[in-house]
């Protein structure tokens, strides 16, 4: 038995860590200047805990079904119970005005439960009455790496201009249960699906300091298109610089609009929180 669908669950379940990535964005601190012309490098471990909501629609093919939708609702409380594996890191190298960053995720997720909201028998009937249940477990890579220039440079407000690639990597398993009445039999499907996306992007990103202190306001803005529609992210923080490095509390944000064979929307908001180490 085979169950058709798009990778739109797919693609949510990869909300819960963050499928893209954007840089941390961090100053360097009073004593050392990334801008004298020598090589300078950062890595900013980080965690990003977005909300996301998702549905999959899909066809259950040698059953007495039809149609069929599902829909799941994630957020933080939810990672703890599913995530296997976990890690996101930023790291750049910096000479002079140029610089080159690159931004990864990887997560092993396991089952999540997921709500179906309505299923259809072969002639369209609604079958609302009938148990039934779907989980997803997945892993997935996203890849950032873009090279930058600074055009603007100053005490208090700096700006890169920025252009590269972002890469998404998912491998899926759906699992769909169904309790028979209504007419319908007990039916048990699974369903594996891979998902490769590349997209070019171009962008921002910067800080603002705040007087002659510490703190300061990272920022950060790419748009792109590719193997999907079109994609966006952004990040809008509060960081403080120390001597070894820096803290920081942002908002961050990424959007996918991907080409008919998904049929799928993607987005997912949520607090960033990175430590950057330089060097």
């Amino acid at each position: 038995m085979l169950v058709t669908i798009p990778l739109h669950r797919t693609l949510t379940a990869l909300a819960v860590l963050g499928l893209s990535a954007s840089p941390a964005i961090a100053p360097a601190a009073d004593k050392v200047d990334p801008y004298d012309g020598g090589w300078h490098f950062t890595l900013t471990p980080y965690l990003w805990l977005p909300n996301a909501n998702g549905t999959i629609n899909g066809h259950v093919l040698g059953s007495d079904l039809g149609d069929f939708s599902a829909s799941t609702e994630i957020g933080p409380n939810d990672y703890l119970q599913n995530l296997k594996f976990g890690a996101m890191a930023t790291g750049e190298v910096r000479k002079g005005d140029w610089s080159v960053f690159t931004d990864i995720i990887y997560i092993d997720f396991g089952d999540q439960r997921s709500h179906v909201r309505n299923i259809t028998g072969l002639e369209g009937r609604s079958l609302s009455s009938i148990d039934r249940n779907a989980t997803t477990s997945l892993s997935a890579t996203v890849w950032t790496m873009a090279g930058a220039r600074t055009m603007v440079h100053d005490p208090k407000f700096n700006l890169d201009l920025l252009a590269g690639f972002r890469y998404v990597g998912i491998d899926t398993e759906l699992k769909l249960d169904i309790i028979g009445s209504d007419g319908v039999i007990d039916t048990s499907a699974r369903s594996s699906r891979e998902l490769t996306e590349w997209d070019g992007i171009i962008g921002v990103k910067g800080q603002v300091r705040f007087g002659e202190g510490r703190w300061y306001m990272p920022y950060y803005l790419d748009v792109g298109t590719g193997s999907s529609n079109w994609t966006w992210q952004a990040l809008l923080g509060l960081g403080y610089a120390f001597d070894w490095g820096d803290v920081n509390l942002s908002i961050r944000s990424l959007s996918y609009d991907f080409n008919d064979k998904h049929d799928v929307d993607l987005r997912m908001t949520g607090p960033t929180l990175g430590a950057t180490f330089r060097w």
